[in-house]
Parts: C-alpha cells; sequence; structure tokens
C-alpha cells in the first residue's frame, strides 16, 4: 500500500503559475508510472501528465508546451508546475501512481483558474 498526498491548489488568475506536489508514503523508485490527471464535474478524469521511472514524459496537447511534471525520487514526491495557466484548467488534480502491486490514487486537490 502506499499513501499518496496532493497540495499546492487553489485559486489563480489566468496567466498565472502553480506547482503541485504529490508525495507518497514510501519510496517512489518501485513506482514506473507517475502520473497527473484531472477532473472537471460531469466529466471523465483524463491523464494529463505522466513521467517514468526512466525519466521519460508525456503530455496531453491541451497542456503541453505549458506543464511539466516532474519527480524527486529522494522526496518521493512528484510535481507538476503549470504556467500560463487557463480558465479551461480549473479542475480537480489526481496524483497516480503504479508498480506491480497495484495502482494508487491520491485524494484530489482543487484548482480553479479565474480572475
Amino acid at each position: 500500500q502506499v499513501q499518496l498526498v496532493e497540495s499546492g491548489g487553489g485559486l489563480v488568475q489566468p496567466g498565472g503559475s502553480l506547482t503541485l506536489s504529490c508525495a507518497a508514503s514510501r519510496s517512489i523508485f518501485s513506482f514506473y508510472v507517475m502520473d497527473w490527471y484531472r477532473q472537471v464535474p460531469g466529466k471523465q478524469r483524463d491523464l494529463i501528465a505522466r513521467i517514468t521511472n526512466g525519466g521519460t514524459t508525456n503530455y496531453a496537447d491541451s497542456v503541453k508546451g505549458r506543464f511539466t511534471i516532474s519527480r524527486d525520487n529522494a522526496k518521493n514526491t512528484v510535481y507538476l508546475q503549470m504556467n500560463n495557466l487557463k480558465s479551461e484548467d480549473t479542475a480537480v488534480y489526481y496524483c497516480n501512481v503504479a508498480d506491480v502491486r497495484g495502482v494508487y490514487w491520491g485524494q484530489g486537490t482543487q484548482v480553479t483558474v479565474s480572475s
């Protein structure tokens, strides 16, 4: 088992930046992927960024060039740096990790982009 705790969400104006963190309760070395998803009410949860244990990253087209995913193995944490935020980025953001034992979700953190 692993517990994931997201933080860093909040209210930001369009064009602003936020950095989300997802801290794991144990070493992240075993996680072959670490992902960020987001979900708005009434819609499915969408994968927006992924980082593998080899450091390969992938992004959804909607966030490519604006968001950056990274991981700090020493701190057991994955980050999502979000720049040039738009109103359509408003959502609950979830951390998701997977290893041979299972798939795990955090509780989510709300990001609201509004003037």
